[in-house]
């Protein structure tokens, strides 16, 4: 099959250079800038463009992997009549209905990972969610997931949408956790190494044990004394003070349940 990548971001990198170990062909690179464009198709053997008009016209699939606000605009542009091939699109908020009107076969896949260009993920275990207008196209993406990872499910748009949001907690949000803790040891020169065998500790904790059930520290027991100390250190910045006692209230509401 030739695969052609529309975008050549964070996720679009990942997927491209993971799609060509396990022997697809990419044929071309379109982004914005032709920079872009060229640094992707360089590690995948491509030709790379930077004008939708040049997109070639004979893929078999066209994998979008833009930014949201930009999908409606390029799908219009992409999908004019003259490219019969299978579209999809990478988001995990933005329906598979995106594409009705502009092109006759459709779908989704969405690898749920955190991508940066500069750290190449092993796909092996990575949640890729597939949907698609018709049975066959749906098939086609489930074997295209199921030569990079052993997790290919089978998701309709709202479901993905909840898994989106889901994930929003689960990694974006984590993440600026670990930002807010970086900012307090950065206050005193303490390194935020010194963090990872916790923040290790905790992510293999809820392979085994549900997340409810994993949580410790002082607003789990309601230590008063702890939360109002801990609170009132943070009175540099009130914005993460506002965070820190939000959590703390939402960790014991939660266990009282």
């Amino acid at each position: 099959m030739k695969i052609v990548f529309v975008g050549a971001g964070n996720l679009a990198t990942n997927v491209a250079r993971a799609l060509k170990d396990a022997g697809h062909e990419i044929t071309q690179v379109y982004s914005r800038t032709q920079a872009s464009a060229d640094a992707l198709a360089s590690q995948v053997g491509a030709e790379a463009v930077s004008d939708l008009d040049d997109v070639a016209r004979e893929a078999d699939i066209y994998i979008v992997s833009v930014k949201d606000g930009a999908l409606s605009d390029v799908v219009a542009r992409l999908c004019d009549g003259s490219r019969r091939g299978l579209f999809v699109h990478t988001a995990g908020s933005i329906p598979m209905s995106i594409f009705d009107g502009h092109a006759g076969r459709y779908g989704v896949f969405y690898p749920m990972q955190s991508f940066s260009k500069q750290r190449q993920v092993d796909f092996t275990d990575v949640s890729i969610f597939v949907e698609a207008r018709y049975e066959s196209d749906l098939r086609l993406l489930t074997d295209l997931g199921s030569s990079l990872s052993q997790h290919v499910m089978q998701l309709d748009s709202e479901g993905r949408k909840h898994l989106h949001l889901a994930a929003v907690f689960a990694c974006n949000f984590v993440n600026h956790c670990y930002d807010l803790a970086s900012e307090v040891l950065d206050r005193y020169d303490i390194p935020f190494s010194s963090m990872l065998p916790l923040i290790d500790e905790t992510a293999r904790k809820v392979h085994s044990m549900s997340p409810k059930s994993a949580q410790t520290g002082p607003a789990i027991r309601y230590d008063e004394n702890v939360i109002g100390m801990q609170s009132r250190m943070l009175a540099y910045d009130d914005r993460i003070r506002q965070i820190y006692d939000i959590m703390s209230k939402s960790i014991h509401e939660r266990n009282e349940k």
